[in-house]
């Protein structure tokens, strides 16, 4: 008698599902980077997960072996740039999704350690990339604490008409020859509290108060006077990820420190929002996959009605859906990320479409891997409640993907049409 296992084809996807045949370059990236993801960033980072925030950034901790071992793997700022636009846009796609993998916030924290160093070379600026060499570690400050994601949307896409974002927490009062910086960044800073560089996004006052859609783009060293740091954030998901808020009390810098000033503010976030989000994608389409292979292998071995749970159909289909996604969340995150690096004008709505879309992916898979985990899936014996609680928190930072939604439907608008 023939059973349903007869007549399933044994035809397997390759490591990035239904990818065409990757370059020998590409191959070399998705070989090593996952090796390392595996062997290196999940068991520490379950380590982080169980660890307080303050014992995570400790000297000795073991973030500091992952970070020191992914420095090591010599993917740089310099290296990827150099590469040919189609090329560096599939390698950092690779890249980054094999670290989501291995674990989304350690892939956020060396995502966001590399914006100082990324953002001085697209804009060409050698002396501020020079404050930002690939061995030390960035952070992104942007969002303060009367203003989230509102300090993303700079030129006040969403602002409505009878609102008022009100003073600024962060102000750069640029006079003569120096930049003077006041204020704080909020508790949402990533390696906030590590970070040995800042690429700092703020209003700026020329001499005729703060303004927001005027601000200034500062790389700024940590271990400048007038610089402190808040605690580290105490959070549910990507524990592995510090954050935490910065303080500036009459920070003196040269010029030379001014990445953008007040006419290039307003393209300056829409590069690094577009950058940032993209990289987004790349990271939650990882996570999201590790999340379906982990209840796909799950269902093989759990029985249940004296049958491994795949063979329910309830599964089955569950499963279908949680790969249908992560499969839908590449292609775009692929598509987009291939698009911004070879069109000559970027598109930042096309950036949040693959934030949005692989961060909830991300989110949803890991809700049906716990759920065909059942009650072991709730337990710390196994990984998905991690990556379930991982997920959750991509759906609020880099912009709540509500606002970056609304933000996103304006760019739609086509004046000629009203």
């Amino acid at each position: 008698m023939s059973t349903a296992s007869d007549h399933i084809a044994s035809h397997k996807l390759g490591p990035l599902g239904a990818e065409p045949e990757l370059s020998e370059m590409s191959q070399m990236v998705q070989q090593t980077v996952h090796r390392y993801a595996e062997e290196v960033m999940r068991p520490i980072g379950v380590k982080l997960d169980r660890m307080t925030p303050e014992e995570a950034i400790a000297r000795g901790s073991p973030y500091w072996e992952a970070r020191d071992m992914y420095v090591k793997l010599g993917f740089g700022v310099d290296g990827l740039m150099e590469l040919e636009p189609a090329e560096r846009a599939k390698t950092m796609c690779i890249l980054f999704e094999e670290l989501g993998w291995g674990d989304s916030g350690l892939a956020i924290s060396f995502g966001a350690g590399l914006l100082p160093a990324v953002m001085s070379v697209m804009l060409g600026n050698t002396f501020c990339r020079g404050l930002a060499p690939d061995a030390k570690l960035g952070c992104w400050a942007i969002t303060e604490p009367d203003h989230g994601s509102d300090m993303l949307d700079a030129n006040g896409m969403i602002l409505h008409p009878q609102g008022s974002y009100g003073r600024p927490n962060c102000v750069a009062t640029l006079r003569g020859d120096e930049v003077i910086i006041n204020g704080q960044k909020s508790a949402w800073v990533s390696n906030g509290i590590i970070a040995e560089v800042c690429i700092l996004y703020c209003a700026a006052d020329s001499g005729e108060g703060a303004d927001t859609k005027h601000g200034a783009v500062i790389v700024v060293p940590m271990d400048a006077e007038g610089v402190s740091r808040g605690k580290p954030l105490d959070k549910v998901g990507q524990r592995a990820l510090n954050q935490g808020e910065i303080f500036f009390e009459n920070v003196r810098l040269s010029k030379e420190h001014i990445l953008a000033g007040p006419e290039q503010y307003l393209d300056a976030v829409y590069a690094i929002h577009t950058f940032a989000n993209a990289i987004m994608g790349t990271v939650f389409t990882g996570a999201a996959r590790a999340a379906f292979e982990l209840a796909l292998s799950y269902a093989h071995e759990r029985k249940q009605g004296g049958l491994p749970i795949i063979r329910h159909q309830a599964v089955a289909a569950r499963l279908f859906h949680m790969f249908r996604k992560v499969e839908a969340a590449r292609a775009l995150t692929h598509r987009v990320v291939h698009y911004n690096f070879t069109a000559a004008q970027p598109s930042l709505h096309a950036a949040m479409t693959a934030k949005i879309t692989a961060t909830q992916t991300a989110f949803e898979v890991a809700n049906d891997a716990l759920q065909i985990f059942c009650g072991n899936g709730l337990t710390r014996e196994y990984p998905i409640e991690k990556i379930w609680r991982d997920a959750r928190a991509s759906l609020i930072e880099d912009g709540c993907n509500e606002v970056l939604a609304i933000k996103g439907g304006y760019y739609l608008i086509d004046p000629e049409l009203l």
